[in-house]
This record gives C-alpha cells, sequence and structure tokens, in this order.
C-alpha cells in the first residue's frame, strides 16, 4: 500500500520507458544495489551477485531531487532518464544527490557525443567474426542477459573500435532485457589466452565506459580459468575499478569444485556451453548466425534506417539530447550542482 500510494507523488510514471515501479520485483533487484551502499541494513553479498530485499522509500525524494537539478528533459533524454536510470546513478554513487546529477549530467553529455543508439551492426561486424564478444542465446537464473567475452579471439587492434564493438554489444543487452531486471553477466573465457590479448589501454577505457557511464548494469563478472600469466595484468587493471566492481569479479576454475559452484549457483548447467562446463554443445559462436540475429534486433528496436559510422560520430540530427538541452546541461555549472541548485 505505500509503495502504491508513494507513486501519487512521481509524476509520468505511465510515460516512462519501462513500468518501473509497476513492477515490484524490478524496484526491489535495483534497490538491491543500493542497500549496502546507504547503510541501511546490509546483507552477506551473494555469489550471484543478486539479492532481493524492501526498497527504501526515501529514495523516491531522492530521484525526484535529482529530476529538480536536472530540470526539464525531453525525446530521447527524457526516456534515458528513467526511475530506474537514476536509481542506478544514485547507487554508484553512494545515494549522493548532488554527484549522482553530475554524474547524469555527464552521461547524457556522452550519449549526444558518442551517439550509441546510433551504432549497427555493419558498422561493428568486422569485430565480432571472431566471437571476442557475442550474447549468448541464454540467460542466467535471474534471467540476465550473458554477454561471452573470450579475450584470446582478438582480432583487431583499433582501441576505438574494440570500445565501440563493446558499447554496441552493452546495448544489444540492455535492450533484450527482461521487465524484471536491469542487470546483466559477462562470462569471460581464457582458453589460449596470452598476454598479447590484452591492452592497458583498452582496459581502462572499459572500465571507464562501464563505471560512468553504465552504472549498475553490471550483475557479475566470472573470469574463467584465467592463467597465471593474467595476475600481474589484474593488479595493474584493479585500481581502475571502483570497490564495488572489484566485488562483482569472480574467478572460477575448472578444477575446483568451490569456484565452480558459482556457476552453478545462477547458470542452468543443461543451458550453459561446455566451454564453461555447461552440458550445451549447440551453443558455441557461428558469426553468420549470429550476424543474422543482430541485424534481426537491429531491426526491431531501431528500425528499418541504417546509420552509417560517420553520422554516427560527427552529426546531431538524432541526438540522445537535444542541441538546446546539450547547451543548457553545459551551461548548469558544476558549482550549482554542488550546492544543490540549477
Amino acid at each position: 500500500v505505500s509503495l502504491n500510494a508513494s507513486l501519487s507523488h512521481c509524476p509520468n510514471v505511465a510515460a516512462r520507458q519501462k513500468p518501473f515501479f509497476l513492477n515490484y520485483f524490478s524496484y526491489n533487484q535495483v534497490f538491491d544495489t543500493l542497500r549496502p551502499k546507504m547503510s541501511l541494513g546490509t546483507k552477506g553479498s551473494s555469489s550471484s551477485g543478486f539479492e532481493n530485499t524492501s526498497p527504501p522509500e526515501d529514495y523516491l525524494n531522492k530521484i525526484n531531487e535529482v529530476r529538480t537539478l536536472l530540470g526539464p528533459l525531453t525525446g530521447k533524454s527524457s526516456e534515458y532518464c528513467s526511475d530506474a536510470a537514476i536509481t542506478r546513478y544514485l547507487a554508484a554513487r553512494n545515494g549522493h544527490v548532488k554527484k549522482a546529477t553530475k554524474m547524469l549530467k555527464e552521461t547524457l553529455k556522452w550519449r549526444t557525443q558518442y551517439k550509441p543508439r546510433e551504432i549497427r551492426w555493419e558498422e561493428i561486424a568486422r569485430e565480432a567474426e571472431t566471437g571476442k564478444i557475442y550474447r549468448s542465446n541464454y540467460t542466467d537464473k535471474y534471467g540476465r542477459p550473458v554477454l561471452v567475452m573470450r579475450p584470446s579471439c582478438q582480432n583487431t587492434k583499433s582501441p576505438k573500435g574494440q570500445i565501440r564493438f563493446l558499447v554496441y554489444c552493452m546495448e544489444n543487452a540492455i535492450l533484450n532485457l527482461p521487465d524484471n531486471q536491469e542487470q546483466m553477466v559477462w562470462l569471460i573465457d581464457f582458453h589460449g589466452f596470452n598476454m598479447s590479448h590484452l591492452s592497458i589501454k583498452v582496459s581502462r577505457e572499459t572500465a571507464h565506459v562501464l563505471q560512468e557511464h553504465y552504472p549498475e548494469r553490471l550483475g557479475l563478472a566470472i573470469l574463467y580459468n584465467p592463467p597465471k600469466i593474467f595476475e600481474p595484468f589484474w593488479k595493474m587493471v584493479k585500481p581502475f575499478l571502483e570497490p564495488k566492481t572489484c566485488n562483482k569479479v569472480k574467478f572460477v576454475y575448472s578444477d575446483d569444485n568451490v569456484s565452480k559452484k558459482i556457476l552453478e549457483d545462477i547458470f542452468d548447467m543443461e543451458q550453459l556451453e561446455v566451454a564453461f562446463g555447461g552440458e550445451n554443445s549447440d551453443s558455441s559462436f557461428n558469426f553468420e548466425k549470429y550476424a543474422e540475429r543482430m541485424r534481426e534486433d537491429d531491426l526491431k528496436f531501431y528500425g528499418n534506417t541504417p546509420v552509417s559510422s560517420t553520422s554516427a560520430h560527427f552529426t546531431n540530427s538524432d541526438s540522445e539530447v537535444s542541441d538546446t538541452e546539450m547547451k543548457r546541461l553545459d551551461d548548469i555549472p558544476d558549482e550549482k550542482i554542488k550546492n544543490g541548485t540549477s
């Protein structure tokens, strides 16, 4: 009853991208990420990266405070700033309204300039040929999409191209989220790995994009059979990660029954592919079939209007934030955000 009553204070709920507050499970699931950070009572962390608790009512007020600081939004920026999205940014900044607002403002500007929703399969298909990143055809037990990553399948040398491909995969996974889910799982296979397959620069940029522009989208990252030579690299990369992100990284070894239980806890082993100790021998990567699947997704989510890589980088015809809004966001001094005014 109290949740329904609080809805009356949230304008335009029905107009938002997902019926976030109408889906109690989803509401709880996102607030699970907030609970430990807000000192509202903590629980032991689960190996699945997934817990279910009751949402704190006062977070509705924080969401509205962020909206007030941002000011009026229209079009795609309004759709992006759903209650669920604002909640994730609040979680990433420990419930601090002004810091979350500043972070969200930076993401709106980044989405205007980078245009992640204008990336199409044809632009990044070259990066995908070897199956170094792909969305699996199964989810975990919680319905979270799974991005399979294989560093040994690295086939290009352009950091910009590799990051753009990652962003495409992230956006595709988000668009395929079920209504009751806000996060995804990364399943990283180290078979055939050597240090030439990784780049500090790309890893640092990956951490930046993930943490600054996709906060709370990663539910769990499973590193499967990382070799000893990966340890020095992990020590170099770890400082780029926030503590909460580090806590989502789990090391799993095929010869260690204790760590293997992590996979058994979150996956149906009949669906999980054989490469990760599962029983599914039909889920290996096939580029032609995957390309068809991604083209179908592009058509489903974006319609029949292709966007070239040139327009994706340099035009403003279909920005995530309008030119007027972009100027207004730029005009909000950081000092005003610090002071809680706009």
